[in-house]
């Protein structure tokens, strides 16, 4: 969301043509919530989400307050307003059959390994990313995360299954680049793999499964969470798999959604 507070503020001072932050009063703030909800998308058709004009109101409460602290003005013109927040739907996790469905359909080594550190090992995406070849231990089956959200370190456990898929994947596929560097994933043109091309090529793997590819790389770390839980694993065991710093961020992971909830 950070990277995103520039773009919001300059678009409230399109919007308004104001002189300056000490010229905004919160009637404008209001005026520009309500013509959020009918502006039209700049690329494409339809209109900005909630979680979209949420993050408007927010870059405008963090932009005015800092003005505030600063002298820039004097009175805070967001401070008195309040916004309805987004209501986020719940996302069921996929089944185990489903992962099944999703590995049945990984043809090559680079799909399963992919497959692999995002739902076997629960990764984020940046870890993924930033993953390298003296991270992964084959045969004492450890891999290794040394910066992970907050820079915390772990150490994910790995069955015999899934240590032997990603040393093939290195030994077989990845063996075949004349890339010389540490980066653990290569893409097709033989360099580390970014966090877009983890993205499609999951994306062309559900497609192959027959699969929602609005499903992300964090949906199968939020998916493996829950199996573990629902196997009986611990909380404070998924906690430390995942890397999360409070056990109330996985406790997410162990309430039930509709479905569940259905077949009490």
């Amino acid at each position: 969301m950070q990277r995103m507070l520039p773009a919001c503020v300059h678009d409230f001072f399109e919007y308004g043509q104001y002189s300056g932050p000490d010229v905004v009063r919160a009637p404008d703030i209001i005026r520009f919530y309500e013509w959020l909800h009918e502006r039209p998308l700049k690329r494409k058709e339809g209109a900005l989400s909630e979680m979209m004009i949420y993050h408007h109101v927010y870059a405008l409460r963090v932009f005015f307050s800092w003005q505030q602290q600063t002298g820039g003005v004097i009175i805070n013109p967001v401070s008195c307003l309040r916004f309805k927040s987004p209501v986020v739907g719940h996302r069921e996790p996929l089944t185990v059959a489903e992962v099944q469905t999703l590995f049945s359909a990984a043809t090559t080594l680079k799909e399963r390994a992919v497959l692999h550190l995002f739902y076997s090992c629960g990764l984020r995406r940046s870890e993924a990313v930033r993953l390298q070849l003296s991270d992964v231990h084959y045969r004492v089956q450890l891999l290794y995360v040394r910066s992970g959200k907050g820079e915390r370190r772990r150490v994910v456990p790995l069955t015999g299954r899934v240590a032997r898929d990603l040393e093939r994947y290195v030994l077989q596929e990845r063996g075949r680049s004349r890339y010389s560097g540490a980066a653990f994933m290569l893409n097709s043109a033989g360099r580390p793999m970014r966090g877009k091309t983890y993205v499609s090529l999951l994306k062309a793997l559900l497609r192959k499964a027959g699969l929602s590819t609005e499903i992300s790389p964090h949906y199968l770390r939020h998916s493996i969470a829950t199996h573990l839980l629902q196997g009986g694993m611990s909380m404070e065991y998924v906690r430390d798999f995942l890397g999360h710093q409070c056990l109330e961020s996985t406790q997410v992971y162990a309430r039930p959604g509709p479905q569940q909830i259905q077949s009490l």
